[in-house]
């Protein structure tokens, strides 16, 4: 099959609605990364040169967000995922019009950690909606497809905000709120509910006891260093490549956009040549490749090398983020996938939010190798615990679904015996 009819073959294969997701994937991650990975810098001139102070304001925002994750993770399993979808944008569209109009250090704070409300919101809903129709088969490939439309937006976002924040931010502004706008209408006229009536109704009550969730838990917390190692990217990483390296910021847009264009390129493709292949063993590669990057981070003193480490980060992300993200959604029940996704979704915030807090405290304290070390070390552990928890769960399924079949079938059972 040629890659026209391949291309045609995957856009028919999945109905408008999830290409509206995609596109939306798109937009978001564009009108993130035009803004994140230059705020550091911009806090940090703004504050006097306190990078500690500059890495509590930027925090606010993924603050925000847990704070929304952890307390109104299952407003979309309550209230629909589209009244909440369609909420979210609109947070995110006010707040990127409010940007046009903020005049102190302070006031960015304040609409950013409101902008994490709107993206806290969206994100669970939008994934909740894809367990909720497409099949278990399909959703690494619709994971692996929302990864890549999230990178075409990561591409471009980091070279245009750096062109802007060299010119004039009001006119990127406004017209990301104006693209999110638009993506909200369609989004209102073109996205049907997913969420069935009789889950709709039944998951008003209060969720149960946080023992019942506990696996959950578990894949959370040792995601944790994956969103780690994000935060430390945009807010320590340009100071620890300005300690060694002249035009820095060029540097970091430069290796953020050679991941993007990775990503967009071969992402489809891994995830079609491991789909087949055993879960935890994908993802403990990842870690592996994960704790290589942090230390390449660390001890890289070469541009060249630096692509090399981007390009192993690349392999990373693109294995373990589909994955993971069906891991989950195998692990949710029905009427609690919104919750799941939220509860999963804190991977990334809480160490958006404390992260640059902690790496800057070691950085400062004693430099940047230090702190990618320790890093490094950190996946190796958390690698090893997430591979054995997710080995585990895979047996525990497989041994209910043989208990299962034997009590559905006791015939062949007691024939089997005699």
């Amino acid at each position: 099959m040629n890659n026209g009819n391949k291309r045609t073959s995957l856009i028919r294969r999945y109905d408008m609605a999830i290409w509206i997701r995609v596109l939306g994937n798109a937009l978001n991650a564009m009108t993130t990364f035009i803004i994140r990975p230059f705020l550091a810098i911009y806090l940090y001139d703004k504050l006097g040169g306190s990078l500690v102070s500059a890495m509590l304001v930027m925090g606010l925002q993924p603050f925000a967000g847990m704070i929304m994750g952890i307390f109104g993770g299952g407003l979309s399993d309550r209230f629909g995922r589209k009244p909440v979808m369609l909420v979210a944008l609109l947070i995110q569209v006010l707040g990127l019009g409010a940007y046009t109009m903020a005049d102190s250090v302070w006031a960015f704070a304040i609409i950013t950690a409101i902008m994490g409300i709107g993206s806290a919101l969206f994100t669970p809903a939008a994934n909740a909606m894809i367990s909720d129709v497409v099949s278990q088969e399909q959703q690494t490939e619709v994971f692996a497809l929302l990864h890549t439309a999230s990178n075409v937006g990561a591409a471009f976002g980091p070279v245009i905000g750096l062109l802007l924040f060299q010119w004039n931010s009001t006119v990127v502004f406004v017209a990301s709120a104006t693209i999110l706008l638009a993506y909200m209408f369609l989004v209102f006229l073109r996205v049907p509910e997913s969420l069935h009536q009789e889950h709709h109704t039944t998951t008003v009550r209060t969720y149960d006891r946080i023992l019942d969730h506990k696996v959950l838990y578990g894949i959370t917390l040792l995601a944790m260093p994956i969103g780690l190692i994000y935060a430390l990217v945009i807010s320590i990483l340009p100071f620890h490549l300005s300690d060694h390296f002249a035009r820095s910021t060029d540097i970091l847009a430069s290796l953020m956009t050679f991941n993007g264009i990775m990503v967009i390129t071969l992402q489809l493709w891994l995830t079609k040549k491991t789909e087949l292949l055993l879960t935890y063993r994908i993802i403990g590669l990842s870690y592996a490749l994960f704790a290589t990057v942090a230390m390449g981070y660390g001890f890289s003193r070469y541009i060249a090398l630096l692509f090399i480490f981007e390009f192993i980060f690349s392999i990373g992300e693109m294995l373990v983020g589909p994955h993971l993200q069906k891991e989950i959604s195998s692990l949710a029940p029905e009427g609690k996938r919104g919750f799941y996704f939220s509860i999963f979704g804190l991977h990334m915030q809480l160490p958006l939010a404390f992260g640059p807090v902690i790496g800057g405290l070691i950085y400062t304290t004693w430099n940047g190798t230090m702190m990618f070390t320790l890093l490094g070390v950190l996946f190796v552990v958390s690698g090893t615990a997430q591979v054995l928890l997710i080995r585990w769960l895979k047996r525990q399924k497989e041994s209910f679904l043989k208990v299962d079949n034997r009590l559905r079938n006791p015939v062949n059972e007691e024939s089997y015996l005699t």
